[in-house]
């Protein structure tokens, strides 16, 4: 499939890539909040990761065994519409690949999915502090529709 960047290109996923899907997560979530203590990732991918969640991955051309990135997508349902609609499970680049578009380009590739499946709408979560992403979100038309809300407990 051709992707927007040049020098990278787009590979779907298959089952066989679980491994890697966990390897990228952790990347996420490591970047994310900071820790590498992610062993429920493992289950968590085993849980989810099915044809009906698709995982596509950025590689650079050159080098296609060098994955920079990817992007999962998933299934939710609308609380106020009841409508199903895409998810983003997760979407990561590399920090040496980032700024070049890549990001753009598969939340584009998401929308592209989700439209073609029927969807009216797509959705995500993003943590509060990563103001990077969330600008980024906003500058591709997402908006906040309710605020996730924690309390840690003694």
């Amino acid at each position: 499939m051709a992707f927007a960047i040049a020098g990278y290109q787009l590979r779907r996923g298959t089952g066989t890539d679980r491994a890697l899907l966990v390897k990228f997560l952790g990347k996420t979530y490591q970047e994310a909040v900071g820790t590498n203590t992610f062993q429920h990732l493992a289950a968590t991918v085993e849980r989810h990761f099915s044809p009906e969640t698709p995982v596509w991955w950025v590689e650079t051309v050159a080098s296609p065994s060098q994955t920079v990135g990817f992007l999962w997508l998933g299934n939710a349902v609308d609380q106020q519409q009841g409508d199903r609609h895409s998810y983003v499970l997760a979407v990561y680049v590399a920090p040496e690949h980032r700024r070049q578009g890549i990001a753009t380009a598969l939340l584009n590739h998401a929308q592209a999915w989700a439209q073609a499946r029927g969807d009216r709408q797509i959705g995500l979560q993003v943590f509060a502090d990563n103001e990077g992403a969330i600008a980024l979100y906003r500058q591709l038309g997402f908006q906040t529709q309710s605020l996730w809300l924690t309390k840690p407990l003694p």
